[in-house]
């Protein structure tokens, strides 16, 4: 079915493409019309961060900015949904156009700018939502006119509105475009705001009677000093997960495309190797009882068991759906299977 509408969708503008295909996805799962979509799977239960995945493939966030798409979402078979970035205030974003294809890359490059209806708005969509078959994450950040200085209280707003409803909630501080938010993963920023995070989080468990684990996604372009300094910042403060990573700024891979110069960030498979060697890097940095999440490049089944076999206990897609349709998140499920029962079959674990 995607394989035909997916062309179609290509010849619109890559931003009304995306609004496009959530009402059509929405509709579909209304009219019950989601199985010529997403074929269902076996389960592929996975205990992560306390919590019983259905099966460790998850949307990544940006896809559902508002919440509003949710049990569409879930329908397609991902063991979880992370919606968001939202922030405290509603924000209109960057001027259109702000989403750009590179079809022969398989990739895609945003600059998007957190535009969302603000947290209140997200938490009326969830409180809707019927959340069947698969758990939810929500990604909180700043708004765009909040200094660094005060970034903690944007953040400590997201996280108390949105505790009550989220299996898990994402810190984003490290998309491209929102001037300046890469700055608060420095050390000493990032040890500050993680800190103020985890203090915050142990008050709201205490008055809930739950404890929401709380994740830290990073950047791919940061070099090896500042994957360690961050390493050590999360491993000192005890996060209970790190989403390794967000897209990429660098433009090496895709050199040459008419779209290559757009400012924003470049996901897709040229992100693949970036992320991974992020991921494999924190892997070997932080403490083994902190678990990880895989996500930048996947477009098969194969590049979520790279993402495994690098340190990822989870995986999450985007760009990937947007090329490969909901029949990819079967197959990453698939291939992971794989992956777990080669050893007792006595076959080689894939790479």
């Amino acid at each position: 079915m995607y394989g035909i509408a997916r062309p179609l969708l290509f010849t619109l503008e890559a931003e009304r493409a995306h609004e496009a295909a959530l009402a059509g996805l929405d509709l579909a799962w209304r009219t019950g019309a989601m199985t010529l979509l997403a074929h269902r799977r076996e389960p592929l239960p996975t205990r992560v961060l306390g919590l019983e995945f259905p099966n460790p493939v998850g949307l990544a966030a940006g896809l559902d900015k508002n919440g509003a798409h949710v049990d569409a979402l879930l329908a397609l078979g991902f063991g979880f949904v992370e919606v968001g970035t939202v922030t405290p205030r509603p924000q209109p974003g960057n001027p259109r156009p702000r989403l750009f294809r590179l079809p022969g890359h398989r990739a895609i490059i945003n600059r998007m700018g957190f535009n969302n209806d603000g947290v209140d708005a997200l938490v009326r969509n969830v409180e809707r939502a019927q959340r069947k078959g698969g758990l939810l994450g929500i990604n909180i950040g700043k708004n765009k006119d909040t200094p660094n200085e005060s970034a903690s209280d944007d953040y400590l707003y997201c996280l108390e509105r949105v505790y009550p409803l989220a299996d898990y909630v994402t810190v984003n501080i490290s998309s491209p475009n929102t001037a300046g938010l890469r700055e608060l993963q420095e050390e000493q920023a990032l040890h500050r705001l993680v800190g103020d995070l985890r203090e915050a989080q142990e008050a709201l468990a205490a008055r809930h009677g739950r404890r929401v684990p709380v994740l830290v996604k990073v950047a791919p372009d940061l070099n090896d000093n500042d994957i360690d300094a961050c390493a050590r910042v999360l491993g000192d403060l005890r996060v209970d997960g790190v989403i390794a990573t967000n897209t990429t700024v660098n433009r090496t891979t895709v050199q040459g495309h008419r779209h290559a110069k757009e400012p924003g960030g470049l996901s897709g498979a040229p992100l693949m190797g970036q992320s991974t060697l992020v991921l494999r890097r924190l892997r070997a940095r932080l403490p083994e009882a902190i678990p990880l999440v895989g996500v930048g490049g996947i477009l098969s089944g194969a590049d979520a068991v790279a993402k495994m076999a690098a340190g990822a206990n989870l995986v999450q897609v985007y760009t990937g759906l947007v090329y490969r349709g909901p029949a990819l998140v079967g197959e990453c499920v698939d291939a992971i299977r794989r992956r777990k029962e080669a050893p007792s079959r006595g076959a080689a674990v894939p790479a």
